[in-house]
């Protein structure tokens, strides 16, 4: 009997310090740095630029716009000068040409020999960059400011 109740108090012990505390943690000091959390993005392709989903569907929406003044400039000698003019041109549909995109706003400025098309996050940090591209179907980033010409080309 007195082996089982060794026992028991050994097994008690052992199974409170293995449970987790539910007591509030004193907040860190200020000379301990804590990493941020890791970005739990996952890459839809080998070589994928994107840095969130977020990302990723802004940079989905602006190659469909790509292609789509490619292939009108094909078929009409010039470039859309409107979003609404793109709608059933490769795959950009007349839900597309809403400005409000998920977590980004769209802008586009169109001529029949160029066009400007940007994709600006409703509120940038790391894993909303600004993105920026015209007739030469580069795709730029910028993570600080609104993307432009002169942004890096997202590889």
């Amino acid at each position: 009997m007195r082996t089982n109740i060794l026992l028991l108090a050994i097994l008690t012990l052992t199974l409170v310090n293995a449970a987790p505390s539910f007591t509030e943690e004193s907040p860190a000091s200020p000379d301990q740095t804590q990493a941020p959390p890791a970005s739990s993005y996952k890459p839809k392709f080998p070589g994928d630029p994107a840095h969130s989903d977020s990302e990723a569907a802004a940079l989905a929406y602006m190659r469909v716009v790509i292609r789509a003044q490619r292939q009108f400039n094909r078929q009409n000698g010039h470039y859309a000068t409107t979003l609404p003019e793109l709608v059933h041109t490769g795959s950009f549909t007349k839900r597309m040409v809403n400005p409000s995109q998920a977590d980004y706003t769209v802008g586009f400025k169109g001529k029949k020999d160029s066009y400007v098309l940007t994709m600006t996050p409703n509120h940038m940090d790391a894993d909303h960059r600004s993105f920026y591209a015209d007739e030469d179907g580069k795709i730029h980033a910028d993570g600080d400011k609104p993307a432009d010409e002169k942004s890096p080309a997202v590889k």
